[in-house]
């Protein structure tokens, strides 16, 4: 059967997964500079016999095909970067690089989809299909490994029929997965804003053109495009992380900076709100007699999971793990490059559980404390091979 022969081989490889994730863990590179990891994942792929070719700079992807007659293809994607977080964690594999962290999982990403490949490569004779490993780089920064690879054909010759990837959720307990079928995650654009006005003596408000104050307004008025002009039934998010007007207590600054970022669900929608916040915070700037710089940098599209895929993917999910073991998730707020491979192909983009709470492993990515549960991997190698194997019809 092969649920139970794909579970004996994920436990075999369980030891070694473990032992990879670590070494990539305390060896973290940022976005575009992975170069040690990729060698690394290049090594592993040697010792398997898995042949591969480098795409994106740091990145390669890899075939397995099976031995029996299939035209068959689904892609499997795992991301390799790091961010630059120090690690507070006081573990054996802690990072060894100052101020580079595994901080969002892509460690445990990489090293399951290798254990993956192991299994799939013990199992080529009984399969047929080709299934397409991608080793990306760069999901944590702008314009992302994803759209690289794309642009560099990593989804052609051959073309996959399904681009399945798996993320750590430190929100679910280990030994569960969640799937949500549809829009899933958000697009995500950064904000930059220049408030300029005169500055001066703040006890001279009169000679002035504050800043501030048409920030302050900017700020307030800026909500409006989701909270009036938004349709409700589309998820919006607008937030601005960062204000830096550096005067004094009786100082007015001639500009003000502004970070942020907007966030939805709809392309359409996010075009034309792109317009209504630069007209907005331009329009206000120039009327308290300042002016106002808006750039948008354009980011990653939203994510959806293509509707068959997905609920076979769930299904196949629910047969390896049982039905209490799946999980179905709410929509996220949070942006993922892996939404490039869903805007062009159907894909599948699931949460692998990671959360621990006797172990004291609860932290949310992006922190200096976030670390998964390792007895994840003993689901997330084989759980993967098998929702690949079944959507190629073995």
């Amino acid at each position: 059967m092969l649920k139970n022969r794909i579970q004996e081989l994920a436990a075999s490889v369980l030891e070694s997964t473990i032992q990879n994730r670590r070494h990539l863990h305390a060896h973290p590179e940022l976005s575009f500079q992975e170069h040690k990891t990729v060698a690394f994942v290049a090594a592993k792929l040697d010792e398997l016999g898995i042949a591969y070719k480098p795409m994106a700079n740091t990145g390669l992807v890899a075939l397995i095909t099976g031995d029996k007659p299939s035209d068959q293809v689904v892609a499997l994607r795992a991301d390799m970067d790091a961010l630059p977080i120090q690690e507070a964690n006081e573990v054996v594999y802690k990072s060894t690089q100052a101020g580079v962290m595994h901080a969002c999982g892509h460690d445990a990403h990489t090293a399951s989809l290798l254990g993956t490949a192991s299994i799939l490569q013990e199992l080529k004779a009984e399969f047929g299909g080709t299934i397409k490993l991608i080793f990306q780089p760069a999901e944590e920064l702008l314009p992302g490994g994803a759209n690289q690879m794309i642009k560099e054909g990593v989804l052609e010759n051959p073309t996959p029929q399904a681009v399945i990837g798996q993320h750590v959720m430190p929100f679910i307990e280990t030994g569960k997965v969640g799937f949500r079928s549809g829009k899933y995650m958000a697009s995500t654009d950064e904000l930059y804003v220049t408030v300029k006005g005169k500055g001066g003596h703040a006890a001279q408000p009169q000679q002035n053109i504050d800043p501030v104050m048409i920030t302050a307004q900017i700020l307030v008025s800026l909500q409006q495009i989701v909270s009036r002009t938004a349709n409700p039934n589309t998820p919006s998010v607008l937030s601005f992380g960062k204000v830096i007007a550096n005067g004094a207590t009786n100082v007015i600054p001639n500009e003000v900076k502004l970070e942020g970022t907007f966030r939805t669900m709809d392309e359409a929608w996010r075009a034309e709100a792109h317009i209504r916040m630069k007209k907005m915070a331009e329009g206000i700037a120039e009327s308290m007699g300042g002016s106002c710089e808006f750039e948008i940098r354009i980011g990653y599209p939203f994510l959806v999971n293509e509707e068959k895929l997905t609920a076979q993917a769930k299904q196949y999910a629910q047969e390896y793990l049982g039905k209490e073991n799946v999980l179905d998730l709410d929509i996220w707020m949070a942006a993922e490059d892996f939404a490039y491979y869903s805007q062009v192909a159907d894909a599948c983009f699931y949460r692998l559980g990671t959360r621990n709470e006797a172990k004291g492993i609860t932290s949310s990515v992006h922190t200096p404390t976030f670390d998964i549960d390792e007895n994840a991997f003993a689901i997330s190698t084989g759980l993967m091979a098998y929702i690949a194997l079944k959507r190629l019809g073995n």
